[in-house]
């Protein structure tokens, strides 16, 4: 059962390098997404395919923490991290594309599950569309929040 996808885009006025140095530093992701808590890292050095953490996030009001690890790299255009969480993968995918005057960064968002039960099909239908909006609000807040300590940096 997929379940559907978010998508959210933001022109950032910053080189693609600039980007994808915050958008990739795990460890100092707190102090950039006023959404992250804490971040905890659990396998690796740097931002490499392996790398595995715990992040905890607010949303909805309270703080919940997930297991989500890099599954794809292509420095410093695309990168993918996944996470599982009762019954369903998810997929982060976020691009930076250079653009004149800097890096249109986007992200799409989305999960399936494998032979969901009732009560998560059930549970689907009913808060889906509510996790998605609120899904949708973090993601563009995200990129907020990226933009604005991506415009404050020099251009290495």
């Amino acid at each position: 059962m997929a379940v559907s996808t978010v998508h959210a885009e933001r022109d950032i006025k910053a080189d693609p390098r600039v980007v994808w140095s915050i958008l990739t530093d795990l460890d100092g992701a707190p102090d950039v997404l006023s959404g992250v808590v804490a971040v905890e890292r659990l396998e690796g050095e740097g931002y490499e395919v392996g790398v595995k953490w715990r992040e905890t996030r607010r949303m909805l009001g309270k703080e919940a923490s997930e297991e989500m690890w890099v599954v794809a790299v292509e420095e410093p255009f695309t990168t993918t991290v996944s996470a599982e969480s009762g019954g369903t993968r998810y997929a982060t995918v976020f691009v930076c594309e250079p653009i004149e005057g800097g890096t249109r960064l986007s992200v799409d968002f989305g999960g399936e599950s494998v032979n969901p039960g009732l009560g998560q099909r059930i549970g689907w239908a009913l808060f889906g569309k509510i996790g998605l909006k609120s899904t949708q609000k973090a993601l563009v807040k995200d990129l907020e929040d990226i933009a604005k300590a991506a415009e404050k940096r020099p251009t290495p």
